[in-house]
């Protein structure tokens, strides 16, 4: 599905096993996995991006920032990054397109809904 590294950031502990659980039951392996937006920069420097996956609500560096960031460099302008949080206002998914998220899941999610969504942001 995904060659390169998938890195997705979130600030719970249990949500980031949840998603490693699932990106691992749809064969995505190789992962990177950081709990805030600035920490993911940092990792973020270290690989080569196949996708990202980002909460909205963290510490530290929140999910806004942190696409905002990764947009504004040359190298990730085009690295997919899948939005997943518990904002599910149209208004919050209205910012997140702006902001250049290329799709936008709603927690709690299951893994055919995650898996779909990857699938529509890849293909």
């Amino acid at each position: 599905m995904i060659d390169k590294t998938v890195l997705y950031v979130d600030d719970s502990p249990t949500m980031r096993r949840i998603i490693q659980n699932a990106l691992n039951r749809i064969g995505i392996t190789n992962t990177v996995e950081a709990e805030n937006g600035k920490d993911a920069l940092e990792k973020l420097a270290g690989i080569d991006p196949g996708m990202i996956i980002t909460d909205w609500n963290m510490p530290e560096m929140n999910g806004e920032e942190f696409v905002r960031t990764v947009r504004e460099n040359e190298q990730y302008k085009k690295v997919p990054i899948l939005m997943v949080t518990t904002r599910g206002m149209k208004d919050d998914v209205m910012t997140a397109i702006k902001l250049g998220v290329n799709g936008y899941v709603v927690k709690p999610f299951t893994v055919d809904v995650l898996k779909a969504k990857i699938s529509d942001i890849i293909s």
